[in-house]
């Protein structure tokens, strides 16, 4: 997979659906896509794959990527925010 824009889902706060759209319509032009979450992100990124491998059967996930970031936050303290990768790629 690239590192293109394109075949990435940054997950945030918006309804599942809407990410769950957004990675059909790109996983129907591209092979592959990943989607990014971290924080309490990381759960609705999980629901999100879930739902789109059970509603099309379609699709498969690969290799999880699970690890932590180390960020500072508005009053300078430094803190450990962990993140995931989920990769879907249509079934060959």
């Amino acid at each position: 997979m690239s590192n293109d824009t394109n075949d990435v889902i940054f997950i945030g706060k918006k309804p599942l659906m809407t990410y769950v759209n957004s990675a059909i319509i790109q996983l129907s032009s591209i092979p592959e896509i990943t989607l990014k979450a971290r924080g309490y992100t990381m759960g609705l990124a999980i629901d999100v794959s879930q739902v789109i491998l059970r509603k099309t059967k379609i699709f498969e996930i690969g290799t999880i990527k699970v690890s932590s970031e180390q960020l500072v936050s508005a009053d300078g303290r430094k803190r450990d925010v962990s993140t995931i990768e989920i990769p879907i790629k249509r079934i060959s």
